[in-house]
């Protein structure tokens, strides 16, 4: 079976709104794509994904069944904004509701999301792509997903400037690049999760 990606576009505007994060995250599962990996894209937003730390938080949650194509897919992208610095409030639920991973092992040990890669998008009209980057991957490493070699892509406007990442008439080069260099390096290490997962206790 073709390795395949879920994208979670973390931003604070419901759809149909314009959103940067989404862009950035099309042009990751673009590059992703030239390497024959299939993915779309989850507005969390958009879905009743209850606070807590469960699998399961009761009547009309959502997330089990996003937590069921989280599980599914090979490769997890995380995209966010960066609002007063930090990473958004919805990308900080998903990552309260997968702390359930760390009681859901099965007989080696192993968390659902073990031989799972997650890689990061963020964007933003200020600094902080680093220390989003940064949180994110202590986090998912902390439930289960294996983080490659350049694991984020990102783009940051002018401090205090008006343009967002979606306004631009074209990519910039750079990010352009890291996009690239992203997607070779998650698809290469799926792949080889894929034939050979860790082994567990």
């Amino acid at each position: 079976m073709p390795l395949t990606a879920l994208a979670l576009n973390c931003t604070l505007k419901s759809s149909p709104n314009g959103s940067s994060t989404d862009k950035l995250l099309n042009e990751v599962l673009q590059a992703l794509a030239k390497h024959g990996i299939a993915g779309n894209i989850v507005r969390v937003v958009d879905l009743n994904i209850k606070p807590g730390v469960g699998s399961d938080e009761g009547e009309d949650d959502e997330w089990p069944r996003l937590r069921a194509r989280i599980l599914a897919a090979d490769i997890l992208v995380l995209g966010t904004p960066i609002w007063l610095g930090q990473p958004s409030s919805v990308v900080k639920r998903v990552l309260e509701r997968m702390d359930a991973f760390l009681g859901e092992t099965d007989e080696r040990s192993r968390m659902p999301s073990f031989g799972k890669v997650a890689i990061v998008a963020v964007v933003g009209n200020e600094d902080g792509a680093h220390h989003v980057a940064a949180e994110l991957f202590q986090e998912l490493n902390d439930v289960g997903f294996t983080i490659p070699a350049g694991g984020s892509t990102y783009w940051v406007g002018e401090a205090m400037g008006r343009t967002d990442y979606k306004d631009l008439g074209k990519t910039p080069e750079k990010t352009a690049q890291t996009t690239a260099m992203l997607a070779v390096n998650a698809a290469h290490l799926a792949a080889l999760l894929r034939e050979r997962t860790y082994p567990g206790l």
